[in-house]
């Protein structure tokens, strides 16, 4: 295991070049990972993203540097319980570089999504993980995270889309 220093997590600016930078570069590793995708982000996607997601009120980027270097990223959403009438933050993303697993780097950024989560009033934070993300999943339930179900006999959520 590698010697740490130092593991800093703060809030991206998106109006900070370094930040979309970095933004840019974390997503497009988790990208181009088999569990991403296996495919870069593409040039129009790399052009717009970042201008796009600070023009969104609701979007939050939280960013993890191991010894100062780029190491993770979690993109969410403010989203809305209509069953508890509260507020809730959706996890989009979250990316951790080959280099740093094993050092916490998921918890860290968990944490920091939790308490601005908790600071907004949310009921809940929500995300969705592939079957086959083992290791993903570790880490969420290692959080306090389960899968969705209302009811036993409902089963379990599945997250599913439709592409336009």
């Amino acid at each position: 295991m590698m010697s740490v220093q130092s593991i800093q997590t703060y809030t991206a600016d998106y109006q900070n070049p370094r930040h979309g930078e970095i933004i840019l570069g974390l997503l497009d590793s988790y990208a181009r990972d088999p569990m991403g995708g296996g495919q870069g982000l593409l040039p129009e996607v790399c052009d717009s993203l970042i201008e796009k997601l600070g023009a969104l009120s609701y979007a939050i980027s939280i960013i993890t540097e191991v010894d100062g270097q780029p190491a993770g990223l979690l993109n969410g959403f403010w989203g809305f319980s209509t069953f508890k009438a509260k507020p809730l933050l959706n996890i989009h993303d979250i990316v951790v570089e080959p280099e740093f697993r094993g050092l916490g780097v998921s918890q860290y950024l968990l944490r920091a999504a939790e308490a601005m989560a908790s600071s907004h009033g949310c009921c809940k934070i929500t995300l969705e993980v592939l079957d086959g993300n083992e290791v993903a999943k570790r880490a969420y339930q290692k959080f306090g995270f389960a899968q969705y179900k209302l009811a036993d006999e409902a089963g379990g959520a599945e997250f599913w889309e439709k592409p336009l």
